[in-house]
């Protein structure tokens, strides 16, 4: 008989790095006020509130792309520097056994066109924990292209995927819960 002794998984922490980003599976490391800054805004969690971009997190196996360089801060003195920040995230929502669901993947603009989102789906994609899965599931208005790089098609028999599709529930939640 199985026994569930935790809710959440933990998971060993891997890093990857390339010259001045790194890769990291580290939650302690994930800047919620930054992915909760782009996830509000972006077109497929509009509205998101801080609380669920946390329980989303703690409910994923997360990886954030680290800029270590140390990188001056426009406008300031030579020597404000900035320390290791993030600019990019996504998460993999898994039984770890025969599915995943690949989500709110994203790369601050200000660090795009540097090969960071195709280096993280390699990362992603050759994570230990996430071998030997069945299937990967995502949904895409405009990566088709680089997830189509890692073996991502259109859905092949789309009369067999049935969703429930709620675009709305964050206003709703709001709107219930006094926040809006």
């Amino acid at each position: 008989m199985l026994t569930m002794k935790t809710l959440t998984r933990q998971f060993d922490i891997v890093e990857y790095q390339r010259g001045e980003f790194v890769i990291s599976t580290d939650r302690a490391r994930l800047d919620l006020d930054m992915i909760h800054s782009f996830l509000t805004k972006c077109y497929w969690a509009k509205g998101i509130t801080r609380e669920l971009v946390a329980k989303s997190i703690e409910h994923s196996l997360c990886f954030g792309i680290y800029h270590e360089s140390g990188e001056k801060l426009p406008r300031l003195a030579k020597s404000v520097r900035l320390g290791p920040h993030q600019v990019g995230f996504a998460r993999v929502i898994s039984d770890f056994a025969t599915v995943a669901y690949l989500g709110d993947v994203f790369v601050l603009e200000s660090h795009r066109g540097q090969g960071l989102s195709k280096w993280m789906m390699e990362c992603i994609m050759q994570h230990p924990t996430l071998q030997g899965l069945r299937r990967w599931i995502l949904l895409t208005r405009d990566a088709h292209g680089i997830c189509s790089r890692f073996g991502f098609t259109a859905v092949k028999s789309p009369e067999r995927y049935m969703e429930l599709h709620r675009p709305d529930v964050y206003e709703v939640l709001q709107t219930k819960s006094g926040k809006s």
